[in-house]
């Protein structure tokens, strides 16, 4: 007959004990299993980081090092297509700001195993693109930017927006700052081009006067002055100075029909290719204005001065119509039109 307790039976409350302890015994050597599967991930993880800033990946490392739990730092990977038969310039200079972040955060006093820099290279992980991009994302370009945070997956907004701020170390460190709060200083290695490039100037300007010096008219010229002061303009007005800051891609390929697009979609942002057009279409409609002003103030033939109006006007209409079409489809809302749709 068995032992009642407090109108308990006591092999059974004995055996609950037992139950108990022995799931504390499991609980705790599970545990610390995972401690150490996860400083393992980690003393690898920091022993590749100390080799090379960023850690390149395959899909085996991908999956243990990054997907796979348990996990206690962030990963910022870079998916991307290297090699030159790629052909993706886009992804070579994307890589070298990749490189200079990575460089900036290994190398400086707040470095931790908080966060790693990691690449994979399609012809080194393709398996890694197709379920990644295709069944995560449901995306299909390289260079792409992705945070990993150490606990949960990845959401929309670890997904860095490349087409809309570009590729620059400071946009790239901003984003990293929102979705780690790990604040990166980016340090540039020393850039002596500019310098060399002033210096090449001066030089070129100095000779140049020295050889002129007795006769300097040319400096008063107001057409050589007025053509430097247009090309400044242009180069300002086509997003020149956007493009040096954000470091926006060429021109964008699609990967799925080869068709390539020079003319960005979205009001907030351009391709590199897009400022060329611009100024070319800047310059046209210049060029025209001045054929106009020409035919109405000169004092040449009168059939010639006729040519030279038609030929201005046509300029100016047919650039001008076309550059309000690029402004209408970046801007999908804008109603006005003129003769190009």
């Amino acid at each position: 007959m068995a032992v009642v307790f407090k109108g308990f039976p006591f092999n059974l409350l004995f055996a609950s004990i037992l139950l108990i302890l022995l799931l504390c015994l499991q609980s705790g050597g599970g545990q610390k299993k995972k401690e150490n599967m996860m400083a393992e991930k980690v003393e690898q993880m920091m022993e590749w980081s100390s080799r090379r800033s960023v850690i390149r990946m395959n899909g085996d490392k991908f999956r243990r090092f990054v997907k796979a739990p348990p996990r206690n730092y962030s990963v910022i990977v870079m998916f991307t297509a290297l090699q030159p038969q790629r052909q993706c310039s886009v992804c070579r200079q994307a890589n070298e700001e990749y490189q200079v972040l990575a460089n900036s955060w290994r190398y400086s006093s707040a470095f931790s195993n908080k966060l790693f820099f990691t690449v994979v290279d399609y012809d080194e992980g393709a398996d890694v693109f197709q379920q990644t991009f295709i069944l995560v994302l449901n995306m299909n370009s390289a260079p792409t930017f992705m945070h990993f945070p150490a606990k949960g997956k990845p959401k929309r907004a670890d997904t860095f927006d490349l087409q809309r701020i570009g590729f620059a170390s400071e946009q790239l460190a901003k984003w990293i700052a929102d979705r780690t709060d790990v604040q990166i200083r980016v340090f540039r290695p020393p850039n002596y081009s500019g310098t060399i490039a002033l210096a090449l100037l001066v030089s070129l300007v100095g000779g140049l006067l020295y050889l002129r010096r007795n006769n300097l008219e040319f400096i008063y010229n107001k057409t050589g002055w007025a053509m430097a002061a247009l090309c400044v303009v242009f180069a300002m007005t086509s997003g020149q100075m956007w493009n040096h800051i954000r470091g926006p891609p060429y021109a964008h390929k699609n990967p799925q029909n080869g068709q390539v697009s020079y003319i960005h979609g979205s009001s907030q942002a351009q391709f590199v290719a897009e400022s060329h057009i611009i100024l070319l279409l800047n310059a046209a409609i210049t060029m025209g204005m001045v054929l106009l002003n020409e035919a109405a103030t000169s004092k040449g033939d009168v059939g010639k001065r006729r040519i030279i109006c038609l030929v201005g006007l046509g300029l100016v209409v047919f650039f001008f119509s076309f550059l309000l079409s690029i402004f209408r489809s970046k801007y999908h809302g804008y109603p006005y039109s003129f003769l190009i749709k």
